[in-house]
């Protein structure tokens, strides 16, 4: 594997790997979310057994409706698997709650690509600050998730990133 950068509750690695599953990124760089909390700073991460690539799913409780269930989410950034609740038609708009307290996540701002999706807050440490998150949007199949860290877009660098 190459370098390898641990931010707390990041893994940031570039490898020459190429991997199917994930968006192509500069210099094979991988970000993956070890570490995540709802808006009561419950864990996120590693709740059910999911696994993906090996590494422990983010799981939230997503509502359409009147239905609501589990989704678990690949805390790889950019790979688009989920597991649980996916019968969800491409374009719904879905409520997203912690599935530990049961409390909505956090709005952050509307995605501006006139999609109309919102995103929503999934933090990375306890402490819920807005400096240091995963904002997901609210749209099922509307994959502009932004990785924050202390006050930077690390997804952008990931894309970017020139050694």
């Amino acid at each position: 594997m190459g370098d390898h950068i641990d931010k707390d509750n990041l893994t940031v690695t570039s490898s020459s790997r190429p991997r199917d599953s994930l968006m192509p990124t500069a210099d094979g760089v991988t970000i993956v979310v070890t570490k995540a909390y709802g808006p009561a700073g419950d864990p996120l991460v590693g709740i059910s057994d999911v696994t993906f690539d090996g590494h422990p799913a983010v799981t939230l409780e997503v509502r359409v409706g009147e239905r609501k269930g589990l989704v678990h989410l690949s805390p790889i950034h950019g790979d688009r698997r989920k597991e649980g609740f996916t019968d969800i038609s491409i374009g719904t708009k879905c409520e997203l709650y912690c599935p530990v307290s049961g409390k909505r996540l956090d709005f952050v701002g509307p995605v501006d690509d006139g999609s109309g999706a919102e995103y929503y807050a999934i933090y990375l440490t306890p402490k819920c600050t807005p400096d240091a998150m995963v904002a997901v949007s609210d749209v099922w199949g509307h994959y502009h998730s932004r990785v924050i860290d202390d006050s930077e877009l690390i997804s952008y660098w990931a894309r970017t990133h020139e050694e």
